[in-house]
This record gives C-alpha cells, sequence and structure tokens, in this order.
C-alpha cells in the first residue's frame, strides 16, 4: 500500500511540473499534443523503474534479518529453505523409499547449507548426496556410529568432530553434523543428516524443522496407504457379499434348462462364468464405465433368464461416459437392489432403468438407478437419506434385521460402497435415495470426473 501511495505521489508531480514548463514557463505555451506527450513519456519511466529506483533491487527488502552463507558461495535466509520446500512437490510423500529418499535429497542439499546430506530408515542408508557418497552406499548399513544414536535416543545428535561422526570409513571427509529423526507419529522411522567437511556445525534448527516436515509427509503417505488398504478390504468384502441366493436362483434357473433348452443353458452358464471372472478379476479401485456397463448386463442377462418377462431393463447411457473412470463393483449392486427387492417383490414385475452422464462443466459422472417397484418405506427412507455416514449404517441394519421388503431395498453392501465411496472420494460424492410419488425407488451417484 505505501509503495502505491509513493508511485501515485511521483507520477502528480511529474504532471505538475510538466504543465508548469510547458504551460506557464514557457512563451508561447506548448500545444496540447507534445504537453501530454512528454508526460506521458516520464511517466512510462517513472512506472519502470520504479521497482528499483523507490523500493531498491530484489532481494535488499529485509536486509536486517541474519542470512547463512552455503558453502556454494551463495548467502541465504535461515528459513528460506523451508519456505520453498513447502511450496514444491516432496517425493517422500510418496513413502520412505531409496527412490523418494534420492529425490529429496537432491532438492535439500543446496537448501540446508550441508555439504553432504542423507536420509536413512533405522538400520540403513536410504541415500546419501555429497562428499563422501562412495562408500556411504544406498541400501548398504549405515557408516556412522552417529546416525543410529539419532534413531535410538530419538533426538537430534549434533557431532562437531570426525570422532563424534564416527565413520567407519578412515578417509572420510565428513567433519561434522546434524541428524534429526524422522517419525511417524511417536515412532522414529528413519533419520534426516546434514553433513559438513569442516567443524562448522550445520544449522540445528533449520535441520530440525526439515526433519519436521519430511516427518509431517511420512505420516501422509503412512495414511495413504492404509486408507487404500482399507478400500482393498472394503472390495474383498464387497466380493464376498454377491448375493448367494443369486447364485442359488440362477444356478436352478440353468438346471431347468438343461434338458428342454440345453443352448440356452449353456449360454447361461458362460455369461456365470464371465460374470464371477470379472467380480474376482478385476484390480484397482476404478475401473472404465464401459467395463462396469458389461458387467450390469452380464448380470442383467442372468436375471432376466430366470424372471422372464416380469423383468424389463432401459439402458440410458451417454457415450462419453463410457471412458470415464468409476469406482469397481458399484453399479452392480445399486442395479441389483432394484431387481431385487423392487421388481422382485412385485407380482407384476416392473422396469428397471440405468442412466449415465457426464458433465464436462461441473467434472461429474452422474449414474441414477431407477425401478418402479414396490418402493420403501418413508421412515426408512429418512434414515438412509440422513447423510453418507448414515446411509450405510441404516442400511446395512435394514439388510440385517428386515421387517420387510421395502426395508431390506436398502441394498446388498450399501454400507461398503458408501464407506469405499468416502475413502476414495472423501466429501466430493453425492449417493442420494428417494422414492417418487409415481412408485419405485431411485438412487443416484455423483462422482468426481475421472
Amino acid at each position: 500500500m505505501r509503495g502505491s501511495v509513493i508511485l501515485a505521489t511521483a507520477v502528480l508531480v511529474i504532471w505538475t511540473v510538466v504543465y508548469v514548463i510547458t504551460q506557464i514557463m514557457v512563451t508561447p505555451a506548448l500545444p496540447v499534443l507534445p504537453t501530454a506527450g512528454i508526460g506521458v513519456a516520464l511517466t512510462i519511466a517513472v512506472v519502470l523503474g520504479y521497482p528499483s529506483a523507490l523500493r531498491g533491487p530484489r532481494g535488499t527488502r529485509g536486509s536486517r534479518t541474519s542470512r547463512i552463507s552455503s558453502p556454494h558461495g551463495r548467502s541465504e535466509h535461515p528459513d528460506h529453505g523451508v519456505r520453498d520446500l513447502a511450496v514444491r512437490a516432496i517425493p517422500l510423500r510418496s513413502g520412505l523409499t531409496q527412490d523418494a529418499a534420492r529425490r529429496t535429497c537432491e532438492l535439500l542439499r543446496p537448501m540446508l547449507s550441508g555439504d553432504a546430506v542423507s536420509i536413512t530408515d533405522t538400520e540403513n542408508i536410504l541415500a546419501y548426496i555429497g562428499p563422501g557418497q562412495d562408500h556411504h552406499l544406498p541400501g548398504g548399513v549405515m557408516q556412522t556410529s552417529a546416525a543410529p544414536r539419532a534413531v535410538r535416543k530419538g533426538k537430534t545428535v549434533v557431532v562437531r568432530d570426525k570422532a563424534g561422526v564416527g565413520c567407519r570409513s578412515e578417509g572420510c571427509e565428513v567433519l561434522s553434523a546434524v541428524i534429526a529423526p524422522l517419525r511417524i507419529g511417536q515412532r522414529v522411522v528413519g533419520t534426516l543428516g546434514v553433513y559438513q567437511a569442516t567443524t562448522v556445525v550445520p544449522p540445528k534448527q533449520m535441520v530440525e524443522d526439515m526433519a519436521k516436515m519430511l516427518s509431517l509427509h511420512l505420516e501422509l503417505a503412512e495414511l495413504d496407504r492404509e486408507k487404500q488398504l482399507a478400500a482393498s478390504a472394503r472390495l474383498d468384502a464387497l466380493r464376498a457379499q454377491i448375493n448367494p441366493h443369486f447364485l442359488f436362483n440362477i444356478l436352478n434357473t440353468i438346471a431347468s434348462k438343461a434338458r428342454t433348452r440345453p443352448d440356452e443353458a449353456r449360454e447361461l452358464l458362460l455369461r456365470l462364468s464371465e460374470f464371477f471372472r470379472y467380480a474376482v478379476r478385476q484390480e484397482g479401485h476404478l475401473a472404465e464405465f464401459a467395463q462396469e456397463y458389461f458387467f450390469v448386463r452380464t448380470y442383467i442377462s442372468l436375471e432376466q433368464a430366470r424372471f422372464g418377462d416380469r423383468l424389463q431393463v432401459r439402458y440410458d447411457i451417454d457415450p462419453q461416459v463410457l471412458t470415464s473412470r468409476v469406482p469397481v463393483l458399484t453399479i452392480q449392486p445399486l442395479v441389483e437392489n432394484a431387481v431385487k427387492h423392487g421388481i422382485g417383490s412385485k407380482p407384476e414385475g416392473g422396469t428397471v432403468r440405468l442412466r449415465a452422464r457426464v458433465d464436462p462443466l461441473t467434472r461429474t459422472t452422474s449414474i441414477r438407478v431407477s425401478d418402479d417397484g414396490v418402493g420403501m418405506d418413508p421412515e426408512v427412507l429418512a434414515k438412509l437419506t440422513a447423510g453418507h455416514g448414515d446411509v450405510g449404517d441404516h442400511a446395512e441394519a435394514a439388510l440385517t434385521h428386515p421387517s420387510s421388503a421395502a426395508e431390506g431395498h436398502a441394498g446388498v453392501g450399501l454400507r461398503n460402497i458408501s464407506e469405499r465411496l468416502d475413502s476414495l472420494f472423501g466429501d466430493r460424492y453425492d449417493l442420494s435415495i428417494s422414492t417418487p410419488k409415481s412408485g419405485g425407488t431411485v438412487v443416484e451417484l455423483k462422482i468426481p470426473l475421472r
């Protein structure tokens, strides 16, 4: 704000001086056009020269802040490395691996005022960049006695001489070091070491601050890993929940057709094998919608063999949605709920509709499964629509202790679906259930476009 006031004042002074000289002091007065040209030229010159003329050259502000001379001849603010690191990608965000550690050391070395930087786990060197890297080898045991001491104590170790460093190699150039522990929670998982080829000790506070920041990234990586394991467990649970009654009914249907319609029975067996092959072997948490769509149609073809004309299905699929990625085994359970609890409980049968769209503006994929079956009790619906967490909890209760077919409509594995969506998308998805006045049930799912 202060700089803007200075610049505005300077421009005002320029135009005042130009006016006085060209219109008052000069006889006859200059025409308007030359006067304006002089004023504009001087204004542009001041504006362009303003950063150096009024504020001083870039980097001279804050000269009262103490500086640290790097071993490479650069002068740096003590907090410059931490601030830079806070806005850059940290390789350790992917976990404590040799490759991530090496790239992190390369990133940190010019920031930490040290000749060498090392990252270890609790036993071995993961990366070492700088003097001594000929014997401080990645994958090998820690060569110094100082690093294991930092792991054992869980505290920063500062050494000021070669004996304190305790390197196993007699020719090691390292003479001083600061080694800080890396933690995940209260557990020490490794060290960050900054070494000098002189007795000048690296700045302890900076190394500790950097170690804390790296520890934060390691904790986030651990949380990501646990989150993926939890999502995998839920996916396995969902596979295990493939309705055994569905399998039993389909096998009965195949058996009944084996004598009268053997070709149709063989076709149903092939489709059943495709159904279970996809459910069991699909890897990862996301798949193209086209794959899930094929899986749904395989399931529907099996159910139509059992229900006959009582089950009608309508598909309304935007071609753009076919290449988008959606959570594995999410659409089929929703369709199965509609078939089993909506249409299966209705003597005259009905229609299930699957609609899918992509919205490029909001970058979302929308999936809508609806039926014109028996619908859902308003009290059960109110519980299910209380929120994402409640959807899963009440759905499980409805499935475990169903008091009616409508209550059972909460759905096969809906709790696992809701929890998987939470783990994959956080609060960036929407799962809603409604019962239109015309009857039936509608389930709508909106997820981020992938």
